[in-house]
């Protein structure tokens, strides 16, 4: 008997075939998706849906897991599973409290799926679209961008994955709620900053936004474009799980 090729068969490896097939003839920007990319778009849904910790070999961190030697560790951190021109597909980490602050995904479709804990997503859109860009204007920091706050709702691992694409939730903050968590993360195209996809930081003017667990009413809102702010940065580690062959 021929050994099973568990790479050929594992979850992992089937989501980064289907997130290929979907992705590499997207809609073009500004147009309807078609028959073919909804009905792909809806396979990666579902294999998103299946996939779990113990599937990409992720042992679920309590508070106290600290690295030794480590005196400052990041906030966040990121496993790289793979990338093609595409999209890029990894996981990311959050430490107890940490947040990853408001930002951008020009031109970008996306799917995360928690893997442990659970996370406070907020979606923004822009009601105005930059002039002379199809995807976006150059960095602004201190511009101001008029805005809609579509949802905030809470994930576990026992949820849909949330999904954003270039018109729609393409704007998101994500805060790690009671605790460490993680989530499986596809970006499609990759951010390429050459492209006109670089990842941009916003923040919510004060007195626009309060803080709280669910919001299912559309709020209008205004952004301040800022830095990376300084208290977050992402470090790596590696990814424990099944390889990719694409």
């Amino acid at each position: 008997m021929m050994p099973c090729d568990s790479n050929m068969t594992s979850i992992v490896q089937r989501i980064a075939r289907q997130a290929l097939l979907t992705f590499r003839s997207p809609p073009r920007l500004g147009e309807p998706a078609g028959k073919s990319f909804l009905e792909n778009h809806s396979k990666l849904n579902s294999l998103m849906t299946e996939v779990r910790a113990a599937d990409l070999q992720l042992v679920p961190r309590r508070a106290a897991d600290i690295p030794a030697a480590v005196p400052v560790p990041p906030p966040v951190t990121y496993m790289h599973i793979c990338e093609t021109d595409h999209f890029s597909m990894g996981v990311f980490l959050l430490k107890s409290g940490a947040s990853i602050p408001l930002h951008d995904h020009p031109g970008m479709h996306g799917v995360l799926k928690v893997m442990y804990g659970k996370v406070r997503i907020s979606c923004f859109d822009r009601l105005q679209r930059p002039a002379g860009s199809s995807l976006q204007a150059a960095a602004q920091p201190g511009a101001l961008r008029r805005s809609v706050l579509r949802s905030t709702a809470e994930y576990t691992e026992d949820s849909g994955p949330c999904v954003l694409s270039p018109d729609r939730d393409n704007l998101h903050q994500i805060d790690a709620v009671d605790g460490p968590t993680a989530f499986m993360d596809i970006l499609a195209p990759p951010y390429d900053p050459d492209d006109g996809r670089d990842c941009h930081y916003y923040r919510v003017l004060e007195g626009e936004h309060t803080e709280q667990k669910e919001q299912k009413e559309e709020k209008e809102v205004w952004l301040m474009e800022i830095s990376q702010p300084p208290d977050f940065w992402c470090g790596g580690e590696p990814y424990p799980g099944p390889e990719v062959n694409l």
